[in-house]
């Protein structure tokens, strides 16, 4: 496939015969569906947010990290 625009049909057989279809994609528009971000607040009491700092430090990852893998994980339980 020489050309950058190509139709789906020559695409897939490409991605299929293991070539290389980087050229045909636009990577400044893409996205991966369903992980766009959303930021949400909580608010903590001092004396939990010292605990997860220490827990968080003993792991070797941020506060944020902590709270988010605790979170997949509880998620992960109930689904």
């Amino acid at each position: 496939m020489s050309s950058k625009t190509v139709d789906a049909a020559a695409f897939d057989a490409a991605f299929d015969d293991g070539e290389d279809i980087s050229a045909h994609l636009d990577w400044s528009t893409a996205r991966r569906p369903g992980l766009e971000k959303r930021r949400v607040n909580i608010d903590f009491t001092d004396q939990m947010v010292r605990r997860l700092d220490i827990e968080a430090q003993r792991r070797g990852v941020t506060r944020q990290a902590l709270v988010k893998m605790w979170i997949a994980d509880r998620l992960d339980q109930v689904a």
